[in-house]
């Protein structure tokens, strides 16, 4: 059986303004736990880094305040929470 490789983390200079800016949102909410570098490097779930459910809640308030949108609290809200690619579409999906 072949050796299954992890894909390489997106390089953070290729990321979106908004997805940089999303990641500055979660450090800031996090006081810092998860960083904007790791939060851009991740491959696993922000909450696997340490990203608290506080720090979601003060994300979902940075978020609505920057961004000007009412954050849908639905199952699919909360998943966009853990990824920062997913939380960028959900936040296009909200304009």
């Amino acid at each position: 059986m072949p050796e299954q490789r992890t894909p390489p983390a997106p390089d953070p200079r290729e990321r979106s303004a908004t997805v940089r800016r999303l990641a500055e949102l979660v450090a800031a909410a996090s006081d810092g736990a998860v960083t904007a570098e790791e939060a851009l490097a991740a491959q696993v779930p922000l909450a696997a880094l340490g990203f608290t459910s506080l720090a979601q809640m003060r994300l979902i308030d940075a978020v609505e305040a920057e961004f000007g949108i009412e954050f849908d609290l639905s199952a699919a809200g909360a998943a966009a929470l853990n990824d920062l690619d997913a939380l960028e579409r959900h936040l296009a999906g909200a304009r």
